[in-house]
Parts: structure tokens; sequence; C-alpha cells
């Protein structure tokens, strides 16, 4: 891997930098589980559901998603839906708050070979953001103590606020590669979602790279990625791996 090709890196975070998708996982299952008991009709909620309707999306968008999967229909409420509301919007804050509540009760830390990646990078001056679905990255981030390596951080507030539509549009990763001064073709798109990785390859990136934590490698190549790896410790230079094995 020879990141002096490139300008930026714009890094996905739950399930990229740290393992906090399987926190989301399990957010989902339990908001969706309690929420399916009323509708015994519909198929009850798995694993399957979060890889293929919700990951990587902004959080009312999976909620959707989901939904139209069960041919259920609620009404889209507000974002300031009390979450017990029966809306898109107070389901989407309902898991939420399950998120915040499993966060605030056992932290997270980042991947070993993310923050390995992250402190390359900085010692090489590599400009590096955040481009996250979820509203919660700033606290995730501050949580697991990596805050400072990144410029910015778009987060799903951010593209709201921007107008930006969500992956797996490209738009949140083209907001962000501007916002560092890179064109698109000098930047590095690493995410672990399907939706995320659809993003890159739609956006024109010079690299995309898919980080499978359970997706799939092939899932990730046919959304696009031109590189799959499993871990990011495989895209360390040979002497910072030597460095961190010692």
């Amino acid at each position: 891997m020879d990141w002096n090709t490139y300008e930026a890196a714009l890094f996905d975070l739950d399930g990229v930098v740290t393992p906090t998708a399987e926190v989301h996982m399990r957010a989902w299952a339990k908001m969706f589980t309690e929420f399916l008991a009323d509708h015994p009709e519909a198929r009850p909620y798995g694993d399957e559901d979060y890889f293929g309707a919700i990951d990587g999306k902004p959080r009312y968008d999976g909620v959707r998603s989901f939904l139209a999967s069960r041919d259920i229909t609620l009404p889209e409420g507000d974002p300031d839906d009390s979450p017990d509301a029966q809306t898109v919007c107070g389901l989407g804050n309902r898991k939420n708050e399950v998120f915040s509540q499993v966060l605030a009760d056992e932290g997270v830390d980042p991947y070993p070979g993310s923050l390995a990646l992250l402190r390359q990078l900085r010692a090489a001056g590599m400009p590096m953001s955040i481009v996250s679905s979820s509203r919660n990255a700033p606290a995730v981030l501050e949580a697991a103590g990596v805050s400072d390596f990144f410029t910015h951080v778009v987060h799903g507030g951010v593209a709201a606020e921007q107008g930006l539509a969500g992956k797996p549009a490209p738009d949140t990763f083209l907001y962000a590669a501007r916002l560092l001064g890179a064109p698109a073709d000098r930047a590095v798109v690493l995410e672990d979602a399907v939706s995320g990785v659809r993003a890159g390859a739609s956006g024109a990136f010079g690299l995309v790279i898919g980080v499978d934590r359970g997706v799939g490698a092939d899932a990730l190549r046919e959304a696009g990625a031109d590189v799959v790896v499993a871990d990011l410790d495989e895209l360390l230079t040979d002497a910072d791996r030597q460095e961190g094995d010692a």
C-alpha cells in the first residue's frame, strides 16, 4: 500500500475504526424484536436484516428499509419524537437510546490494527476524516480516545444540516474530501458496509478499501471495493508492522 499516491483518508467509524458496529447490531436487534412482538404476522428479526437493510445507512433510512422488508407502514413522524412513538423517527430514536446506554455502560476501544494505521498515517502527515451515518460518531470517537486523529467528523447530523444524501450516495464522502482540500480521485475510502463501499465506488474515489468484519469479502467486492482486508493492520508499511510486533 503506497499511501504517497493519495492526499486524504476517509474512514467510516463503526466496524472500521471501532467495533461499535456490534453495539449497533445489538441495539437494532433489541429494538426491532420488541417492536415485532406487536406484529406476530411478520417474520422475526435476524442478523441478516442488519446487513441487508440497515448496515451503513442513516438511522431513519435503516428503519424505513426494515419496515419495507416486512410490509409494515408507519407514519414518518419527526426527529423530536419520543422513543415510545410508533413512527419511523420514534423507532430510530428508541434504537439510539439503547445504543447510548450500551456505550455508556461498556465503553469502546478502537481496533488495535486500526489504531496502528491511524498512528502511521498521522506520522506521515496524511489528512484524515470520519464519514459516518451515525449521529453518535463524536461520542464514540471521544469514548475510544481517537478524536484527535481526525480533522473533520462528517456524521449523520452534519449530513442533515448540509442537505447531503446518506450512503449509498457518495455525497458525505465527497463533502469530507472537499473539507480536506483533496480531489476524490486522490482520496481513499475505508468502509465495512456494502452501502458505504457503494458510496465510495459511485464517487469515483482513488481507492475504495473494504474491511470485512462479517458482511463477506465477495459482497464488498461486488459493491465496488478495489481491495478487501480483514483488518487495517494489513495496510501498514513493513516498518510499522515490525515496530508493532516488537
